[in-house]
């Protein structure tokens, strides 16, 4: 039995997951993951790469996820159950990306800058 170990990000959110065979259980930093992620949408995504690639309830996924929130945490999830499922099985990849599950979405928030009240919103200006 070999386990199968990547890793993905989004935002400031990191997940790290261990894919092995299994029933189908997903633990998410040692909770069901239903528990974790309490909503439908949120599941959805967690179970997104599965359900494109037909692996449904195949492999038993381990995640540990820090940082971010629980949305970009969710897709961390995603994109590193479609990372270990590509490296199962490389055939499966072109499903994978055509749904855009293999793309890293590098897209974070913009920091704030010295002098301004947001990272692009300026103070009120005052001609007098």
């Amino acid at each position: 039995m070999s386990v199968t170990n990547t890793s993905g990000r989004r935002k400031t959110a990191v997940a790290r997951i261990y894919l092995k065979d299994g029933a189908g259980a997903i633990t998410v930093n040692g909770k069901d993951h239903k528990v974790y992620f309490p909503t439908l949408p949120l599941q959805y995504i967690v179970n997104q790469s599965l359900e494109v690639s037909e692996l449904t309830g195949r492999y038993d996924i381990t995640v540990n996820v820090q940082g971010g929130g629980v949305k970009g945490q969710a897709e961390a999830v995603r994109l590193a159950i479609a990372k270990a499922i590509v490296e199962l099985d490389a055939e499966k990849k072109p499903a994978l990306r055509a749904k855009g599950l293999m793309t890293r979405d590098n897209r974070m928030v913009e920091r704030k800058k010295p002098g301004r009240a947001k990272a692009r919103k300026k103070f009120q200006f005052s001609k007098r």
